[in-house]
Order: C-alpha cells, then sequence, then structure tokens
C-alpha cells in the first residue's frame, strides 16, 4: 500500500550529519554577527547550504562536515563551484534588494570536537 523507497542507511545518516552541520553553520555565524536569511535553499540548478548576510555582504555558504578544514576544501574543489553559483544566480534573480551587495562564497567546516571553522572567499 504506497511504499516509499527507502534512503540506504548510510545515505540517511551523511544527510542528518549534514543537516546537524548546517544547523551548526547557521549558529556559528549568528554568533559573528550574519543574519542567516536562508537554509538549504534549494533551485532547480543546485542548494545554497546556508545565505547570510552582514552589512552589505551577502554570502553563499557552503558547509562540509569532515574532519579538517583541509578536508572541507578538498570537497569543494572536487564538486566544483557551478553548482552554488548557480543557484546563487537564482536566489539573487529573485532578491532584488541584494544588487547592490558584496558577493561571497564562503566555507564552514564542521569537524567533531573542535569548533566550525568559517573560511571567507573559500571560492570565486
Amino acid at each position: 500500500a504506497g511504499e516509499k523507497l527507502a534512503m540506504p542507511a548510510d545515505r540517511r545518516a551523511g544527510y542528518a550529519r549534514g543537516l546537524v552541520a548546517e544547523g551548526i553553520a547557521a549558529w556559528l555565524l549568528r554568533l559573528k554577527g550574519y543574519r542567516v536569511l536562508a537554509i538549504c535553499y534549494r533551485t532547480p540548478l543546485g542548494e545554497i547550504d546556508i545565505v547570510a548576510r552582514r552589512g552589505k555582504v551577502l554570502a553563499f555558504v557552503e558547509v562540509k562536515a569532515r574532519p579538517t578544514v583541509e578536508a572541507g576544501l578538498e570537497a569543494i574543489a572536487a564538486e566544483g563551484d557551478r553548482r552554488i553559483e548557480a543557484a546563487a544566480d537564482r536566489y539573487l534573480s529573485r532578491q532584488p534588494q541584494f544588487v547592490d551587495f558584496t558577493l561571497r562564497f564562503d566555507l564552514v567546516v564542521v569537524s567533531p570536537r573542535r569548533w566550525p571553522h568559517h573560511v571567507e572567499n573559500a571560492f570565486s
């Protein structure tokens, strides 16, 4: 009777880890004075983990749950940045009030038993 296809357990665990990491990253950004405008902003072109602003800076933030900052940087390098740039373009097309803002693509790496690490301008 209407069975749903189940996500494999390892994928479910990774998804849950990602949601927790995004929540931690959002709080880190708030503590640093950012206003979080969106979490998990999905478009047909891709997803932005967090959209945040501070002053006249609009940051599109990729969040990675990785053991080290280096592993987080390697992960976004391997994925390429076209997906997040396309999603950012889509976000901006629907939010004209941010047209004069400085745009930035940041990374927050969330590691076990460590304070999350925020890398500004992690990619172009």
